[in-house]
């Protein structure tokens, strides 16, 4: 609770790893318990966001043509990933257990890293790519610096936030601020969605209007 005491808002973490089995979704699981008893916000996707395969299903039952709906689908969830990661959390940790680092963790992180977040990797998995090491574009989002236990995590965060000063934020890319908007209003209508059929009809709509593109405003009468 160190952050809280201090009188600072409690930084949110994004949990960013592999979620493709049972074992993998109860370490990040772990992750985000541990960083919650530090005293942090967790941002954990399978937990707070939408898991794939059940809105999929949700939409073929209300007659949806299943390529139709993965893409609607996938956009939703980059647009809600992409805002956790870039306004939403305040730092990230990467799980980089695997024979590789999960392709979208390391998207994820590369996002968190051009945008200044604090970054912490960890890896307790003794695979590796080239010669022992990692790839070094993944290890240098870190400052080549891992932890190899989970508790670490949180303590790796608390040492980081204590010595971040605040400054202003850099403007975004009109493409990625389109998708952080986007991101924020799905993050703020997922509240009100008690089950996967509910998010249908939200992410059938968002997805439309961003394919319709912005409005264009009528031109001034002369």
């Amino acid at each position: 609770m160190a952050a809280a005491q201090k009188g600072r808002p409690v930084p949110r973490i994004y949990c960013a790893g592999p979620l493709f089995n049972r074992a993998e979704q109860e370490e990040m699981a772990e992750i985000a318990r541990t960083l919650a008893d530090a005293g942090f916000s967790v941002f954990l996707p399978h937990r707070d966001g939408f898991v794939f395969a059940d809105v999929h299903r949700e939409f073929l039952r209300g007659g949806y043509e299943s390529t139709e709906a993965a893409r609607m689908i996938q956009q939703a969830i980059f647009w809600l990933d992409t805002y956790e990661v870039v306004s939403g959390c305040q730092g990230l940790v990467l799980n980089m257990n695997g024979r590789v680092p999960d392709e979208g963790a390391v998207a994820e992180a590369a996002m968190a890293w051009v945008a200044g977040k604090a970054m912490v990797l960890y890896k307790a998995d003794s695979r590796s790519l080239i010669q022992g090491s990692d790839n070094p574009l993944v290890l240098g989002l870190g400052n080549f610096v891992s932890v190899s236990t989970i508790p670490e995590i949180a303590y790796a965060f608390t040492q980081l936030f204590r010595a971040r000063r605040p400054g202003p934020e850099a403007p975004l890319p009109r493409a990625v601020k389109s998708a952080v908007e986007s991101g924020r209003r799905l993050a703020m209508l997922l509240g009100t969605c008690k089950s996967p059929t509910d998010l249908v009809p939200v992410i059938v709509s968002l997805t439309r209007e961003a394919a319709r593109g912005p409005r264009r405003r009528p031109a001034a009468s002369r």
